[in-house]
């Protein structure tokens, strides 16, 4: 997938920006406060549907106007395509000149894999970031993936609803029996689709964590819910003993505490927990090889690159870590913010586009 052209409007700072990307290198560059990782998220969100920095439509529009506009002409599937997003109360789609009834129409249509500081969170915070980022990485290459988590997802606040009545004796326990097997059912194949995600991720990410340490250590990370192997009719029957186990529990938290919802991904350096005893800059390399293992996916799986996008990054990194990621990104659409490109500007081919104030400033077209 390429980006052809791409242009926001109204969007957090942004006044009006339109460019025509590189098909391979683009530095966005700019002091800081000007609008760089406002642009990178405004092509983020055509993947994603949603902010990585924000829960609230409000916070993506320009103080003072109504609505804001992102439109995307991009390659992809063997032809020219055009995505259109409006952000107002709701967020409305328009693909290829049709109004679709829900912005997770482009699903499976538009690639990217965004890379910011808070992609740190992945490592330093808890289950629930490691969770959605196996849920956000499958959506994209298994569409089905989300509605099979929805459903889940609802499943386990109708368990949760009856929790709480059943603390107030309002009826009998075989009324959960509906909603346990339903758990078990969906979530069996949640716990199936993440076990093969990770499966194929694991390899892929460990090369490259090998790659940017220079083999320093050892990265590798697992699914805290099975051992290796697993056939789908024991993930089915320790789904059911979890649930048995956790009985008593859920009825005094009034919570379901048992179901892929509370799973986690490990996350280990030479086997020990990274959040617990790597160091920042580990951390970070961690999540930046997750991350890059999760575009290679996309690849791999959909026969699409995806644009990389990455925020922040290279400030942090020496200049071997520098090449060794820029080396691993030949050839992939990229698009790198920074304040000064200066170290960047090795690339043999690309664009720099200066941003002041939420603008470009002269759309500074270098040719790398």
């Amino acid at each position: 997938m390429i980006i052809l052209n791409h242009s926001a409007k109204n969007f957090r700072n942004i006044d009006e920006i339109s460019f025509e990307p590189h098909p391979e290198m683009n530095i966005i560059y700019g002091e800081n406060g000007q609008g760089k990782t406002n642009l990178i998220e405004s092509i983020w969100m055509l993947t994603g549907f949603y902010s990585f920095r924000a829960r609230k439509n409000i916070q993506l529009i320009k103080q003072g106007e109504n609505e804001a506009e992102i439109e995307t002409v991009f390659f992809s599937q063997q032809r020219e395509q055009t995505a259109q997003m409006k952000i107002n109360k709701h967020k409305e789609l328009i693909l290829n000149g049709v109004k679709e009834e829900s912005p997770r129409a482009i699903m499976g249509k538009f690639y990217s894999v965004v890379f910011s500081p808070h992609t740190l969170s992945i490592v330093q915070d808890g289950p629930s970031e490691r969770r959605k980022l196996l849920d956000v990485a499958l959506s994209l290459i298994k569409p089905n993936y989300a509605v099979i988590m929805s459903r889940y997802l609802r499943a386990v606040d109708q368990r949760n609803s009856l929790l709480k009545k059943y603390a107030e004796k309002k009826f009998d326990l075989m009324y959960f029996e509906p909603w346990d097997r339903e758990i078990i059912e969906l979530g069996s194949k949640i716990v199936r689709y993440r076990l093969d995600y990770i499966d194929m991720l694991s390899g892929i990410s460990e090369d490259i964590y090998n790659g940017i340490s220079s083999g320093r250590e050892k990265f590798s990370f697992f699914y805290d819910f099975s051992k290796e192997n697993i056939s789908d009719e024991e993930i089915k029957a320790k789904l059911t003993e979890d649930i048995e186990k956790t009985r008593d529990s859920d009825f005094k938290r009034l919570y379901t505490n048992a179901g892929p919802h509370t799973h986690d991904l490990i996350l280990n350096l030479d086997e020990r927990d990274v959040r617990l005893f790597g160091s920042q800059g580990q951390q970070r390399s961690c999540a930046l090889s997750l991350k890059l293992g999760e575009a290679s996916v996309i690849e791999k799986i959909t026969g699409e690159c995806p644009a990389v996008l990455l925020d922040d990054v290279m400030s942090e990194l020496d200049e071997g870590r520098q090449s060794f990621i820029l080396n691993y990104l030949n050839n992939w659409q990229v698009f790198i913010t920074c304040c000064d490109p200066s170290q960047l500007l090795r690339s043999e081919k690309g664009k720099a586009f200066e941003i002041k104030n939420g603008r470009q400033n002269g759309v500074k077209l270098n040719m790398l």
